[in-house]
């Protein structure tokens, strides 16, 4: 089979990919963009069924394309932000071929460039683009084991509350995933506890504005990378059911169990850290502190939006915070599910580059990675807070994009004209 050559191969179909593509497009550098499944796949087999952009649709966007059939106001469904990309490719001729499945990326030796080896053969680039995003290995901690007699599942299997058997069920994660699963899970009429860790948790929307505007005007979603380690940072949010703040209040009032951390797991029994009081509060304070600013804002603008008086009045502590529960017989409970929205890890093992530090992290300075040529796109915290999510990944694509182009200057540059110690 031929070697097919290009000068960037972008590797990943989804946001972050087709971003990448684009701009390249724009920027006349030839390019390929490979991706496993389908565009998108992520969004359609990896969450569950409910699931809507946690953004309106005004704002989680590309630039270039509105969504078709969501106002904007409104959280479009998971179907329809995979659509949205399957057109945007469409719009911007993204060359884009799926069910390509890269096994290796390495360097040439002697030579310029890299060598993929794929599912469809082998292509050489100059440069290549990990496009494929923080959502790559579900992360289950070894906290209860296998042989426990308790069906464990990840949020990226959960589907709908009729997958699950009969029982209830304890959801670890209160982050967005977490949190809307385990209040569809109570809506659907099953027990449900849910383990609360630090989190922040912004306002849905505050004073006739959504929180993402808020965080746009206060120039929060440009707030720069955070020091290596700490890139990761809760969010509960949510735009299920026209889009609400998350009150872990309310729904312990409404009957789901409220605990801290999940801790450890010995004969039958969970055991939970007794900080759950302390994670709502911290909460408490993201959430205030943003309706601080939000205020100071409005004053200071002179903007007239309505007040709201009403946001900053706290529901009561259920009984699971005024009396934590700090252990749970799973059996006694009737819990007959674990489901961990304990996140992701990321998976470079195809990419055999010296790019990653001692923990598989990729080094990097914006997307641009200490190995020569290889660069990261849709990484959270990327370049700023607003790096992962769809408007975000496309600006850093922009800025990827120049470095490629700039870098393809360099290595094209000839001279015609003679230095002085070659005339003499």
């Amino acid at each position: 089979m031929a070697i097919e050559k290009t000068d960037t191969l972008i590797v990943g179909g989804g946001q972050a990919g087709l971003a990448m593509s684009e701009h390249l497009s724009n920027a006349g550098v030839p390019h390929i963009v490979v991706e496993r499944h389908r565009i998108a796949e992520r969004w359609r087999s990896e969450r569950w069924d409910s699931l809507v952009a946690n953004g309106p649709a005004w704002h989680d966007r590309f630039p270039g394309l509105e969504f078709a059939d969501t106002d904007a106001d409104a959280f479009a469904p998971k179907e329809e932000v995979a659509d949205y990309f399957v057109k945007y490719a469409e719009q911007i001729k993204a060359p884009i071929r799926c069910g390509v499945d890269v096994k290796e990326v390495k360097r040439n030796v002697g030579r310029p460039g890299f060598r993929a080896e794929t599912s469809e053969g082998v292509i050489e680039a100059n440069s290549v683009v990990a496009a494929t995003g923080p959502f790559q290995r579900p992360i289950i901690p070894a906290i209860v084991p296998d042989d426990a007699g308790i069906t464990q599942m990840h949020s990226n299997a959960y589907r709908n509350p009729g997958q699950l058997a009969d029982g209830a069920v304890l959801v670890v994660g209160a982050g967005s995933s977490g949190v809307q699963i385990a209040d569809e899970l109570l809506r659907a009429g099953k027990r449900v506890y849910l383990s609360v860790g630090p989190h922040d948790r912004p306002p849905r929307a505050y004073r006739a504005r959504d929180f993402v505007w808020w965080l746009g005007v206060l120039g929060k979603w440009d707030a720069g990378a955070l020091e290596p380690g700490t890139e990761h940072v809760t969010i509960s949010v949510s735009g299920a059911y026209g889009g609400q703040t998350i009150d872990f209040r309310r729904l312990g009032a409404q009957g789901m169990t409220l605990v801290g951390r999940t801790e450890a797991f010995k004969d039958g029994v969970m055991t939970f850290a007794p900080d759950l009081a302390d994670n709502l509060a911290q909460g408490d304070a993201n959430y205030l502190s943003l309706l601080d600013e939000a205020d100071a804002y409005i004053a200071r603008n002179g903007l007239d939006l309505p007040e709201e008086p009403e946001a900053r009045i706290a529901e009561p502590d259920p009984q699971c915070v005024t009396d934590p529960v700090l252990e749970v017989n799973l059996a006694e409970a009737g819990i007959t599910t674990i489901l961990w929205a304990t996140g992701f890890a990321l998976d470079y093992s195809w990419l055999k580059a010296d790019a990653f530090d001692e923990n598989g992290k990729p080094k990097h300075q914006r997307g641009v990675s200490a190995e020569p040529g290889v660069y990261f796109l849709g990484l959270p915290w990327q370049s700023r807070r607003g790096s992962s999510f769809i408007w975000g990944v496309w600006h850093d694509a922009k800025f990827l994009a120049d470095q490629i182009t700039t870098q393809r200057k360099y290595v094209t540059y000839t001279t015609s004209v003679p230095r002085a110690a070659e005339v003499a």
